[in-house]
């Protein structure tokens, strides 16, 4: 008989309902005082006014009321313990990793050394004014030479790329390098205007600074120098496909892998089936001797001790606290409550707090020590387990996540979101009813590991993604959702 409650931890006095519970009934050997909804949190015992809630083994908020044996635990009587000002020591953790066989994968071997899970075509403009003329270019060659020989033609829209100052200025510009560079890409074709800031000379050297540029597959188009900027386009695509045409797959195994790690619509269930699961695949591939990018800088506040005590030395544990509070320095520049989280759509689905949600989240980061810490002007240089600056934003994160060179992203969800980035997105559902009413959005049930175990879900998960690498469309590129967000923090002209 399936499960219908859970204690995560033994230190915990919460229990958390894996099926929607009646008032009357009992679970884990208490008798409930009213109906509990899937994914949310009933009393285990009396928790009197002031006291702790346990999730987890760690505390999640502070009871701000008598709680009765069996009540209802969620935002109506406790509140977060968190915060703005905290003092972080570093107690290091031992996370040895112990080496396993990687499985084997089918990759594009790039010049560079670089590997691809895509051999795709792709349109990029430097600023937002050429999206329609980007579109069209990639339209038109499809519709006059097919995409026969590789994986698709695709333009990637934004708003920006002029009227920015500053940061935003830098990191658009930034963003875009990362993204001509990316190893999924077999060719690029970079379409700009002509008078905005982010102009093609400087956007040439900054591509120049982040590698080598192979001439015959990164081409540059200004439109105001064309008489007909489609038909110029089309035909520098032309000659890109050209020198595409004899890429072949070829094999390799997952060490060369760099995955990130992203949830979105998360629920009760998030931190209890799918994130533990990504975690233990994340470890899974740091034992391969892959990478793993763990990001949502904001849902890693009220779990930031844990990261940190991760950290492989004293350097990176710095990294890590600078990563922390640079995060909480914007929240305070823009006037705003760093702990204004969960969204409602977490608190329908059982999160109460930031603490909730953050210890939730960050197992998606798994056991392994945290080797880097990456920021807007970095890029992923260590093996292991990352952390990369960045917002919780869907769209937003995983730009991020793929721009700093990951070649797919695990996208873990409770409610559901249709979503997906540039590269591959695998979604993987916390729930079973989820995965099989949004069948056409998600890609893996983690909700099976309540019936099966982690294990059994574990060698599924690895299963699939080798697939995905090797060629399998996931249910984003099946639906041909590839969104592009850049994040921005500061003035526009």
């Amino acid at each position: 008989m399936a499960k219908s409650s859970i204690i995560i931890n033994g230190a915990d006095n919460i229990a958390v309902a894996l099926v929607d519970l009646k008032k009357g009934e009992e679970h884990e050997g208490v008798v409930l005082l009213e109906d509990i909804t899937k994914g949310h949190k009933f009393a285990l015992r009396d928790i009197p006014a002031g006291d702790q809630i346990i999730k987890y083994g760690s505390s999640i908020a502070s009871a701000v009321r008598d709680i009765k044996q069996g009540e209802h635990v969620h935002i109506h009587n406790v509140r977060t313990n968190l915060s703005e000002n905290l003092e972080y020591t570093y107690n290091k953790q031992d996370c040895t990793v112990k080496k396993v066989q990687p499985r084997k994968v089918m990759v594009y071997k790039r010049a560079n050394g670089d590997v691809g899970i895509r051999n795709e075509l792709w349109v990029v403009p430097t600023v937002g004014c050429v999206n329609g003329q980007v579109k069209l270019i990639a339209e038109t060659f499809k519709a006059r030479y097919g995409t026969e020989g590789f994986d698709g033609v695709f333009a990637f829209s934004h708003p920006y790329g002029c009227s920015q100052l500053g940061s935003d200025h830098q990191r658009t510009k930034l963003i875009l390098e990362k993204v001509v560079h990316h190893p999924n890409a077999g060719g690029v074709l970079v379409v700009g205007l002509g008078c905005e800031n982010n102009q093609m000379s400087a956007f040439r050297e900054g591509l120049s600074r982040l590698g080598a540029i192979d001439e015959k597959r990164v081409k540059f188009m200004i439109c105001q120098d064309e008489s007909d900027e489609i038909e110029a386009g089309v035909a520098y695509l032309k000659q890109i496909a050209d020198a595409m045409k004899e890429d072949v797959r070829s094999e390799a195994d997952m060490s060369c892998l760099k995955v990130g790690l992203k949830c979105g619509g998360s629920d009760g269930l998030s931190g209890i089936t799918a994130n533990p699961l990504v975690g233990m695949f994340s470890d899974y591939i740091v034992a391969c001797g892959g990478t793993t990018v763990l990001t949502e800088v904001p849902e890693m506040f009220g779990a930031e001790q844990k990261l940190m005590n991760r950290a492989k030395d004293e350097e990176t544990f710095r990294k890590v606290v600078r990563l922390i509070n640079d995060f909480k320095d914007y929240f305070r520049r823009n006037g705003q409550t760093v702990y204004e989280n969960p969204s409602p759509g977490n608190k329908a689905g059982g999160i109460t707090t930031l603490e909730d949600k953050s210890l939730g989240c960050t197992q998606k980061s798994g056991s392994s020590a945290v080797q880097d810490v990456v920021f807007d002007d970095g890029i992923i240089t260590q093996k292991g387990l990352n952390l990369l600056n960045g917002p919780g934003n869907d769209m937003v994160a995983v730009t991020n996540l793929a721009a700093a060179g990951c070649h797919l992203v695990l996208f873990t969800t409770g409610r559901g979101t249709p979503f997906g980035g540039f590269v591959p997105t695998i979604k993987i559902a916390s729930n079973t009813e989820l995965a099989f009413r949004k069948s056409n959005w998600i890609d893996f049930n983690a909700g099976a590991v309540l019936e099966t175990g982690f294990d059994v879900q574990l060698k599924k998960l690895i299963d699939l993604v080798a697939d995905v690498v090797s060629g399998k469309p996931a249910a984003n590129e099946v639906n041909n959702t590839r969104e592009f967000a850049i994040f921005k923090t500061g003035v526009t002209l």
